[in-house]
Order: structure tokens, then C-alpha cells, then sequence
């Protein structure tokens, strides 16, 4: 029996939905045990992520950088690769920004802002390009080696920051110089009108937001991007109708490290003003379950990225009113983590596994006497 048109979409929708129920109730059991009330920490997840004009800019700021780091695993995800080595393209795309300076003097303005987020572009994109071609070339795991990468590029830009580049003036907290004034990034609304909901919110968002749309499109709507999702879907069949598979692996892993180094660079330019260890707060990880829960879909993953955004802005909140640790919300994201892990066994099969669900047995019907 074939299947009905609907119930792919429908399920696209209905198993990350039902994964973030599961996290969420997962999540208040936790809570009780710590002897909280679950409900009440629910609410304020609410609050904190979508209460009030703060919690909104709070929330859109903590969305910025994700929707970047899960373009890291999507653009990949569509070539066939699992890499989850966001964070360490983040973290030298951060060093690249505040680092060129050091090399000469950028101009100011737009061109000046351009060349330090294309610093941090490109390393990201040298970094995840490297998974890409050892597992092309050398036939190492992916997922393996861009972890053991990030790791590497974490050592590197601890010991750049707290050595060479380190500014003397950081005495408590090492860091580069500051990055010049006019090399940074503002906010987008500035005194304009909803500046209380947005102004504190820069134009990372922005660019975050724009990148994921023109990833879509591009996917949707291009040569390029159809003979990438080939490759993902059937890697063999890519080559025998005369596809280069190799440059387009080593495209789909460059252009998502590109996005995560990007991220990073709009950290240091539009949050942290210098490269320091404020910039390693796990925000490639995060970004994996962003596009998990998107299912690599680069247009679905805003909305997911505020949702995550939300949940780490709360975590103040929680802390406050509930006396839990702030870092609990990263037990909510583990939770989320194995549910979309469990719900991804039921793609394709959800209403198969509806149907089959044991009727109970009819009442017996008493014979004639």
C-alpha cells in the first residue's frame, strides 16, 4: 500500500515536536527531584525566554550565533557527512577576527567590518574543509575527526590568547586587544522604533537569519546544491552519472565551517569586543541539536534556534527564582538530545507504528442456548 503524500511533512513537524514534549517532561522530573515544583519551572522557562521586552533580546542574541553553528552541520548533513565540529570552527573563526588587526590595520566602516568577518569565515571553512578531506581522501570518520579537530583548535586558541596575543592590560581574564571601535558591529535597531525590544540585539541575528534562507534556496533551487543533496542521498550513484563528489563533499563542509567561524567572528565583534574564554561556551554544540531538531532543514532552523535561545536565556531565571543551577538548561538540551535521537527511528514509520498498535479484543458474544 503506498504511502499518502501528507504523512512526510506531517511527520517532519510531529516527531521533533513530540522529542521536545518528551525533553520537556523528562525535564520536570528532574526538577522535582531537586524538589522544585516542574510546573513552575516550566512557566518560567516560558518567561525568561518570551516574557518580557529583555527576555527577548536576550533570547534573540543567544539565537544569532546558533542558527550559524547549525548551518555547520546542515550544509554537511546534505553531502551525507555527520560533522559536529562547530565549535572548534567558532573558536578560531573568533581568534581570525580579533587576530588580524594585529596583522595590519583594516580600514573602518563597512569594508574594515567585512574583512574581519571574512577572516573568521575562512578559518572556520580551512577547519571543517579538513574534515571533509580526510574522510574523502584518508577515510577517516568525520564525526570523529572534526570533534578531535575542535579539541585542537580550542588548545590553539587558548594558547594564542593567554600567550602571544595576549593583551598586558588582561590582567584576570586573558585576552587579545580590543578590537577597533570601527571594526565593530552595533545593534540593529539602535533608537529607532522597537528599539526596547531589540536594541541591544545586533546584526548577527540578521545575518544568521538571511545565511539560513539563502542556504535554502540555494539547496532548493540550485545545480549546485541539487548534486550536493545527490551525493548525500546515494554517493555511489552521484559518480557513476559523472558528479566531482569530492569537491562537492569538501563544498557542503566548507561552506558550514565558513558559517560557524563567522559566528564566532560576530561574538568578538558584536559581544565580547576581544577573543577570550568567553567566546568557548559551547555554542557548536548547541548548534548540533539546532539542526537535529531542524532535520537539517537550513529553513527551519531560525525557529529552532530562537527555541534553544530561549531555553539558555532562562537559565538565569531558573537560577533565581528555583535555586537551581544555572547550567541546568543544559540538562533540558540532553534530554531534547536523546529524544530527537529516539524520534529519529520512527522516520518514516510513525503511522506504520500507529496502525499497528494492539486493538484490545472485541467482548465475547454469549452462545445460544
Amino acid at each position: 500500500m503506498s504511502t499518502p503524500r501528507w504523512h512526510a511533512p506531517v511527520e517532519s513537524l510531529l516527531l521533533p515536536a513530540l522529542a521536545l514534549g518528551g525533553a520537556l517532561l523528562m525535564f520536570g522530573a528532574f526538577v522535582r527531584l531537586g524538589g522544585s515544583d516542574p510546573v513552575e519551572a516550566w512557566a518560567l522557562l516560558f518567561k525568561g525566554a518570551f516574557g518580557d521586552a529583555f527576555s527577548w533580546q536576550n533570547t534573540l542574541q543567544r539565537a544569532a550565533p546558533l542558527m550559524l553553528t547549525a548551518l555547520a552541520v546542515a550544509l554537511p548533513a546534505q553531502a551525507g557527512l555527520i560533522v559536529i565540529g562547530g565549535e572548534g570552527a567558532l573558536v578560531l573563526g573568533a581568534l581570525a577576527c580579533a587576530g588580524l588587526p594585529y596583522l595590519f590595520a583594516p580600514p573602518g566602516g563597512l569594508l574594515g567590518q567585512a574583512l574581519v568577518m571574512g577572516a573568521g569565515a575562512l578559518a572556520g571553512a580551512a577547519w571543517v574543509a579538513l574534515s571533509g578531506a580526510l574522510r574523502q581522501w584518508r577515510g577517516v570518520n568525520e564525526t570523529i575527526s572534526s570533534l578531535l579537530l575542535s579539541y585542537i583548535a580550542i588548545a590553539l586558541f587558548k594558547h594564542l590568547v593567554e600567550g602571544p596575543m595576549r593583551d598586558p592590560a588582561s590582567l584576570n581574564k586573558p585576552s587579545t586587544l580590543p578590537l577597533p571601535e570601527a571594526l565593530r558591529i552595533g545593534p540593529i535597531m539602535g533608537e529607532q522604533a522597537f528599539s526596547s525590544w531589540l536594541g541591544d540585539v545586533h546584526w548577527g541575528l540578521a545575518a544568521g537569519a538571511l545565511l539560513c534562507v539563502a542556504a535554502g534556496v540555494w539547496l532548493s533551487f540550485s545545480a549546485s546544491g541539487f548534486a550536493l543533496r545527490v551525493v548525500g542521498g546515494n554517493a555511489r550513484t552521484a559518480r557513476l552519472v559523472g558528479l566531482p563528489t569530492n569537491a562537492l563533499v569538501l563544498l557542503g563542509c566548507a561552506l558550514g565551517g565558513a558559517c560557524a567561524g563567522l559566528a564566532g567572528a560576530i561574538e568578538v565583534a558584536a559581544v565580547h569586543t576581544a577573543a577570550n574564554a568567553s567566546v568557548i561556551a559551547g555554542l557548536g554544540y548547541t548548534g548540533i541539536l539546532v539542526s537535529f531538531v531542524a532535520r537539517h532543514n537550513p529553513w527551519a532552523i531560525p525557529p529552532v534556534a530562537v527555541l534553544f535561545g530561549g531555553f539558555g536565556a532562562a537559565g538565569s531565571l531558573l537560577q533565581r527564582r528555583l535555586d537551581l543551577p544555572d547550567a541546568s538548561v543544559l540538562v533540558l538540551q540532553g534530554f531534547a538530545f536523546v529524544f530527537i535521537l529516539a524520534a529519529e527511528a520512527l522516520r518514516g514509520r510513525l503511522f506504520s507504528v500507529i496502525r499497528a498498535r494492539p486493538r484490545p479484543a472485541a467482548p465475547a458474544v454469549p452462545e445460544a442456548a
